[in-house]
């Protein structure tokens, strides 16, 4: 069985023995009603960046998993903040993991993806309008990339009392 070196109190390294994979029946359709899982990307360990400035994605590994979840049944709500965005992946990242996974779900029969739009290249400010963030949203919905069918809207940033 393979193992790990995880950290440990006392900031030591300890093994962690991996269990076997567990074999899970695959989704037989139709369902009443859609899933979709908020997937998170694969971080590239062995790229040269600062994970506090830049962002160093493994965009094989990330492709890999959304496939995966389709296999499975599930859909992929991309792009979303609470899976990637206000987490260290700016639009422009963002932007790239929305076409990748557009990509790679025209590959996969009956793949459902969800493409996030959001405000988090508007720069917060007091002086931020109502107006500016309906510009924002829409310079995001209006992104070459997505297509408007698989649009998801997030409007918990700049939502008011």
């Amino acid at each position: 069985m393979r193992t790990l070196n995880l950290p440990v109190a006392g900031g030591k390294l300890a093994p962690y023995a991996m269990r076997a994979p567990r074999s899970l029946p695959a989704a037989k359709p139709p369902f009443n009603r859609i899933a979709y899982a908020a997937a998170h990307v694969v971080a590239d360990p062995l790229a040269e960046a600062d994970p506090w400035l830049d962002t160093a994605i493994d965009w094989d590994r990330t492709v890999a998993f959304r496939r995966h979840l389709w296999a499975l049944g599930l859909g992929v709500a991309e792009a979303m903040d609470t899976a990637q965005r206000g987490m260290g992946m700016d639009w422009p990242a963002s932007l790239e993991l929305i076409a990748r996974s557009i990509d790679a779900a025209k590959d996969q029969p009956g793949a459902l993806l969800a493409c996030g739009a959001g405000t988090d290249h508007l720069k917060p400010d007091a002086a931020v309008t109502v107006d500016d963030v309906i510009r924002a949203y829409e310079e995001q919905c209006a992104a070459p990339t997505i297509m408007p069918k698989s649009m998801a809207v997030s409007c918990a940033r700049y939502a008011s009392p």
